[in-house]
């Protein structure tokens, strides 16, 4: 259970709820996620009116952007996020074997651009500080300077989103939860912080 209250539509400020109408409705069932991030109003506007202006005029085939983001958020073991985009991966055409085994050495389903994009969201998520030159030398031959900034920026913003899921333990919407039953797509569950392995 989240340990945030989840705002509704009707408890939120009126100029946010067409950007909450896309995250609940348009863009998936992100309603436990913007319910807890309406609380901050301009984390709400400012973060998911970056994803919104991605999806409208973004440079990267989504594709590319579900293999990032799924990649970072299995490094960070975020069931919210692998669950959300590991079903999106699946509509896309990849098969739950790839999405549960995304950091497999040679994951099924997945291209020379895809791998590159997956090794590079893992080594922006594991080590960024230690990226040699040669990562930058493959990722040119495939995008542009534009391509490699907005593709740093969303893994960015990924591992940003699986932390703010994680320390508020945001539960994945009902209808979430069937989707990735049904696609057989395996999600780690939340560890509680509660438990006496864990740091106070």
């Amino acid at each position: 259970m989240a340990r945030i209250t989840v705002l509704s539509i009707e408890q939120i400020a009126d100029e946010l709820k067409p950007l909450f109408r896309k995250f609940t409705l348009d863009y998936g069932d992100f309603t436990n996620q913007a319910g807890v991030l309406a609380h901050s109003p301009g984390a709400f506007r400012h973060l998911y009116g970056l994803l919104d202006e991605w999806r409208g005029h973004g440079t990267l085939p989504r594709r590319l952007v579900e293999i990032a983001v799924v990649t970072a958020s299995r490094v960070n073991e975020c069931s919210y996020c692998v669950g959300h985009h590991g079903a999106a991966l699946v509509d896309l055409g990849l098969g739950p074997e790839t999405v549960n085994g995304i950091l497999d050495s040679e994951p099924p389903g997945l291209d020379d651009r895809d791998l590159l994009v997956r090794d590079y969201a893992r080594l922006v998520t594991e080590r960024a500080w230690g990226i040699r030159d040669r990562v930058f030398s493959d990722l040119k031959q495939h995008f542009s300077d534009q391509q490699i900034v907005e593709l740093t920026v969303r893994i960015g913003v990924t591992i940003l989103f699986n932390k703010l899921n994680q320390a508020l333990q945001l539960d994945m919407e009902d209808s979430v939860s069937a989707d990735v039953r049904s696609k057989n797509i395996t999600v780690e569950p939340f560890l509680s912080g509660d438990d006496p392995g864990q740091p106070a």
